[in-house]
């Protein structure tokens, strides 16, 4: 249902804007400027659907940094579409263990368990695609932006690190990782400071279980995005 709505309000947005009439403001003076080039974002990932007795704890952060190509579509030059190209490094802490024994095994930490650290890392080359709308002009560098998309990616390395007893544990390359990713973004905001939003739409795990119960747990994760000319 969450998802339904999220989905409704990008469709709702895009079409809004796509029926804008052509603003008041003075003519563009450069019909060849562009806007946010580079993009860099920090995030707090948040796990979606997790499994039964699978919960979160400290910060799980995202770090996303890329390059857009930036192609108006409208003489005024504020509408565009975005095609990029970025790298994104991204880290959950949970009480999901992943250990190794022939296979790579699931399972959930107990509260009786004495443990400082449990996290699985992801490293991801992303393709983000933008429909973009803002207030700017040739000259105005301080302006409104919504841009809504989606954000396809490629996951070209995983871990996961566990400390505690009985010993620590750390995996590199699991294969149990869904390499390809995508999902829908959202960024909103005035001039330095933009909200960022990503929904996954696939799991982060690919056909792995747990107790025979299926892992389909997705991340969403939400922070701000900086766009730099």
């Amino acid at each position: 249902m969450k998802f339904r709505l999220f989905l409704l309000f990008i469709l709702s947005s895009c079409s809004l804007l796509a029926q804008e009439e052509e603003s008041p403001f003075p003519s563009v003076t450069d019909s060849l400027y562009r806007e946010d080039q580079f993009y860099l974002g920090v995030t707090y990932n948040l796990l979606n659907n997790k499994p039964n007795g699978v919960s979160q704890n400290k910060f799980s952060s995202g770090f996303h940094f890329g390059f857009i190509r930036d192609m108006p579509v409208n003489k005024r030059r504020n509408k565009s579409i975005g095609v990029g190209l970025g790298l994104s490094f991204n880290s959950y802490n949970q009480n999901l263990l992943i250990s190794e024994n022939n296979d790579i095994n699931f399972s959930v930490l107990g509260d009786d368990v004495n443990y400082s650290k449990n996290k699985f890392y992801t490293s991801v080359v992303e393709l983000p695609i933008e429909f973009r709308w803002r207030t700017s002009t040739a000259k105005e560098y301080s302006f409104w932006r919504i841009y809504t998309g989606v954000k396809f990616g490629y996951v070209f390395s995983n871990s996961s690190k566990y400390e505690g007893e009985p010993e620590n544990i750390r995996i590199k390359q699991i294969d149990s990782f869904n390499t390809f990713q995508y999902g829908l973004t959202l960024s909103a905001g005035y001039s330095t400071w933009n909200f960022h939003l990503y929904y996954s739409l696939n799991p982060i795990f690919d056909a792995t279980t747990i107790d025979n119960n299926p892992i389909d747990m997705s991340d969403v994760k939400i922070g701000l995005m900086f766009y730099i000319l």
